[in-house]
């Protein structure tokens, strides 16, 4: 006696079940404990670079189980002597949970801190960037990075390319289906010298 199709099709969701079950364990347990990470799972984080230090470098993990959050940490650096001490800081705009959108610090600033607050009914956080302006300097050599992570729901890790860049801001996307963030960051260089640009 053959198994009818009403079977096999149960056989066949109960088999697509237990292999996500398998893969989301599996990538639950990739999360490095060790990562000083600095917030737990939907909770809100508010973090700031030492005075005189700009954000250098980060990291991520998403876990779906966890309600499509991601945990965080960050690496700051002494800015160069060159770029003299930061004349003011603030934190920008607060860019809203479940969206698209581009920030970069206002008055040429550079990012010194991060804030984000989760949205359980959204699964998602919205975001600010702490800022610090150095004098008058102004920024050149433009670019943003490759997408962070490289597919939704990887880990995600950006770190500038060599002592002398700087992370002003990002362009982020959001995928509605996946509940999850890919991030361009917009690294500059900065002027030794004090420049007439308000915002660039």
């Amino acid at each position: 006696m053959t198994p009818g199709p009403v079977l096999l099709l149960w056989a066949l969701a109960l088999l697509a079940t237990v292999a996500g079950q398998e893969y989301e364990n599996r990538m639950e347990s990739h999360i490095d404990r060790s990562v000083p990470w600095i917030h737990t799972f939907r909770q809100g984080f508010n973090f700031q670079c030492p005075h005189g230090e700009v954000l250098v470098a980060l990291q991520s993990v998403f876990s779906e189980k966890e309600g499509s959050d991601r945990l965080w940490t960050f690496e700051c650096q002494q800015t160069p002597t060159t770029l003299g001490h930061p004349t003011e800081c603030w934190w920008d705009d607060i860019n809203r949970a479940g969206m698209e959108w581009s920030s970069t610090c206002t008055n040429n600033g550079l990012v010194a801190g991060v804030m984000s607050k989760y949205f359980e009914p959204v699964l998602d956080r919205e975001w600010s960037f702490y800022c610090c302006r150095y004098s008058r300097r102004c920024p050149y050599s433009c670019w943003k990075s490759l997408e962070v992570p490289g597919q939704y729901r990887e880990e995600g890790e950006f770190v500038i390319p060599s002592y002398g860049y700087f992370i002003r801001g990002a362009q982020t996307t959001f995928d509605g289906v996946l509940r999850d963030r890919q991030w361009k960051y917009i690294v500059c260089r900065m002027t030794d010298f004090d420049c007439e640009f308000e915002n660039l």
